[in-house]
């Protein structure tokens, strides 16, 4: 029995090992069957090739077109995409150089109006305080503004208020950190003038009119279209010889309108000039001494007699 089981186990060790190789020679036999029949029918392969593409291109030669269109408008909607947003890229940065040049172009208009109030000509005994307009409290009735500028600062009521153009018009009330400013055109405002060349004087009157008007001239006085109207410093609290306007109409009623250097609605920085009216010593006058002598009881009259 023991012979036997051996004998069995000697017989199946081969039949194993062989099992073993024979998916390996199966393989490797397939494998050259494809070589010799890629090899053995190279050409046939290449002529279904052949025969596959002249069947396809006519074909795709049909397709072709459609395809490129379609890919050519999807390329082209892309590219409207990107122009629109492109464009409003460049929409917002115009905008934003808009602002820019709107600032600076207010920024020029402000510096050459404040050099043009830097190089207003004034006597050497005359002060001022530069100041900005902050407010405008105009109205109908009322014409008239407010300054960044008060009795800290020096500022007085009654002080005549100047621009690069001239005079605007003069100090209503002044506060300790800001003034009211009465205009030229207002119905309060009264301003002694001079009208050049011939010197007639009289007393310019706002009666709320763009324009204010001419009164209190002389009879005799003739006046011109035209004519130069300068401040004449006889209420003792301007300075003499500011430039106030020129005359712009002369009514066959006689009334007189000056159009003003200074339009103070586009004012934007003002000068409050402190002037104190030159006095004349009295006592040092001839007319005075001959008083004091009269008082004395020494006329003239005496001396001479003597």
């Amino acid at each position: 029995m023991f012979g036997r089981d051996s004998r069995r186990e000697r017989l199946a060790v081969p039949v194993l090992a062989a099992s073993r190789r024979l998916p390996v020679v199966l393989f490797m036999s397939i494998s050259l069957i494809f070589v010799l029949l890629d090899k053995a029918e190279a050409d046939a392969f290449d002529e279904a090739r052949e025969a596959i593409t002249d069947v396809t291109t006519p074909i795709f030669e049909t397709l072709s077109p459609p395809v490129m269109a379609v890919r050519e408008f999807f390329g082209r909607v892309f590219n409207i995409f990107e122009v629109y947003r492109e464009n409003e890229r460049l929409r917002e940065e115009n905008r934003e150089l808009l602002a820019w040049k709107d600032a600076a172009l207010k920024m020029e208009h402000r510096l050459t109006r404040l050099e043009a109030l830097m190089n207003v000509q004034l006597e050497p005994s005359v002060g001022y305080v530069t100041g900005r307009v902050i407010s405008d409290t105009g109205g109908p009735f009322v014409r008239m503004f407010i300054v960044n500028a008060g009795k800290r600062d020096g500022v007085r009521d009654n002080q005549a208020v100047i621009d690069e153009d001239g005079l605007v018009g003069r100090i209503l009330g002044a506060g300790h950190k800001s003034s009211r400013v009465l205009l030229l055109s207002d119905l309060n405002s009264r301003v002694p003038v001079l009208v050049e060349p011939s010197n007639y004087r009289a007393v310019l009157i706002g009666d709320n009119e763009r324009d204010p008007k001419l009164e209190f001239l002389s009879s005799a006085a003739k006046v011109q279209v035209g004519d130069r109207v300068v401040t004449s410093g006889h209420d003792g609290q301007m300075p003499p010889g500011l430039p106030v306007g020129r005359v712009s109409e002369v009514g066959k009623n006689g009334e007189i309108r000056v159009q003003t250097f200074s339009r103070g609605d586009h004012t934007e920085a003002v000068r409050m000039l402190s002037y104190k009216f030159a006095e004349p010593d009295v006592l040092d006058t001839p007319d005075r001494a001959a008083d004091v002598s009269v008082s004395e009881g020494e006329s003239p009259d005496d001396g001479a007699g003597e």
